[in-house]
């Protein structure tokens, strides 16, 4: 991958703010034409840089109150162990995110669900009956002080 160049990073700026922006109002606002706008955001997209585009929703006005973030420690780290935990949050839609972590803890999860008693079935009957799973700590949003999807690119 070629690294990124000012018009690069321009474009991912502008299209982080607003991806449903025609190409021709992506080239005037970073400053090129419409033909190489086009083609830079065509070999972001092939080489990986862009992933996807997609629509951010309101969680609460969707219906899911609850945020919460699960602290989950496995039984072993044995690559039988780590492929069941994986395969089970790759399935479960109420988890948005997992990162498999260094300190105290092996994974930390992101879950939302639309009630504690959804939260508390994804927990009991999914999370806690799955062998790697030794434990989990979750702690609940009380207020989101700031959320984004864009990243700081310079």
């Amino acid at each position: 991958m070629a690294p990124l160049d000012k018009t690069d990073t321009r474009i991912l700026r502008e299209l982080q703010r607003d991806a449903r922006q025609t190409n021709q109002e992506l080239a005037r606002k970073v400053g090129l034409s419409p033909a190489p706008c086009w083609r830079r955001l065509r070999r972001l997209e092939k080489e990986g840089v862009i992933t996807q585009y997609s629509a951010v929703l309101d969680a609460e006005r969707v219906g899911f109150t609850i945020t919460a973030f699960s602290h989950v420690s496995l039984e072993n780290h044995h690559p039988d162990s780590v492929k069941a935990f994986g395969d089970l949050i790759r399935e479960r839609p109420e988890v948005q995110e997992s990162f498999m972590m260094s300190g105290e803890y092996d994974y930390l999860l992101k879950v939302v669900a639309r009630s504690m008693a959804d939260f508390q079935q994804f927990l009991t009957k999914f999370l806690l009956q799955n062998p790697a799973v030794r434990s989990v700590n979750t702690s609940f949003v009380l207020n989101r002080m700031k959320s984004t999807t864009a990243l700081p690119v310079e």
